[in-house]
């Protein structure tokens, strides 16, 4: 185990500008809420968010501070019950004994007493907020079968794909989607359609660099799936 960087720590989590307060309005604060909502789990007096990235999981640290550890991990693929695979993960968890964050009991947290997030203060920083989400739920690959760029989106709340649904609906170039499909394993997904995708990725990652907020091997993925739609469509 490693300690995180926290936000006044660490080479890397000073070229993260982030805020004192971890439930401000913030282009890095809505990036690690859409990681958390993405694969993590919050109670009371404690956050673990799992990053399979391991700048993206030092950026998440520098938010909110919190331990880090490296983890192999083998399982089941959400689409495909019968399709098992093993990678690298990161976990950072981050507990208060008084509070978490600084602030007392769930209301402390931007989640309400059922356990459904409250994105309003993020609403300034959408395309983070889902960058974040897609990096903590979703998918990027290059479809060989049709050459084309496949980007989905799979969780066990329904409710938080169909606030997804609601952010793409809501961004700015056309990005048409599929409904709201159950998978093998009992959760439920859904794609941005094909033709969509390019620009869709595009617009997501685009000037990510400026403020740190992505996951290196995530958009180097959707680059390498886009140059593939390119070369076979020549």
């Amino acid at each position: 185990m490693s300690d995180a960087r926290s936000a006044d720590g660490g080479d890397d989590a000073l070229e993260v500008s982030v805020p004192s307060d971890p439930l401000a309005g913030h282009a890095a604060t809505a990036y690690f809420w859409g990681h958390v909502a993405g694969s993590g789990d919050v109670t009371d007096d404690r956050i673990e968010v799992v990053a399979n990235d391991e700048a993206s999981a030092q950026v998440l640290a520098a938010v909110a501070g919190g331990d880090l550890e490296r983890e192999t991990t083998s399982r089941e693929y959400a689409h495909d019950t019968s399709i098992t695979r093993t990678e690298e993960e990161y976990v950072l968890t981050i507990e208060g004994e008084d509070g978490l964050l600084g602030r007392s009991g769930a209301l402390g947290l931007p989640v309400d007493g059922r356990g459904n997030y409250r994105f309003g203060a993020f609403a300034d920083y959408d395309r983070e907020l889902l960058r974040g989400l897609l990096e903590g739920c979703g998918t990027v690959c290059f479809k060989s079968s049709s050459g084309t760029v496949g980007i989905s989106f799979v969780h066990d709340d329904r409710d938080l794909l169909a606030f997804a649904q609601e952010l793409i609906a809501d961004c700015p170039v056309d990005a048409p989607f599929g409904e709201l499909s159950e998978t093998s394993s009992g959760g439920h997904w859904f794609g941005v359609d094909d033709a969509a995708a390019p620009a869709f990725g595009t617009w997501l990652y685009e000037d990510c660099e400026e403020t740190g907020l992505f996951a290196p091997s995530r958009r180097r993925k959707l680059e390498r799936s886009l140059e593939q739609a390119d070369a076979y469509d020549e």
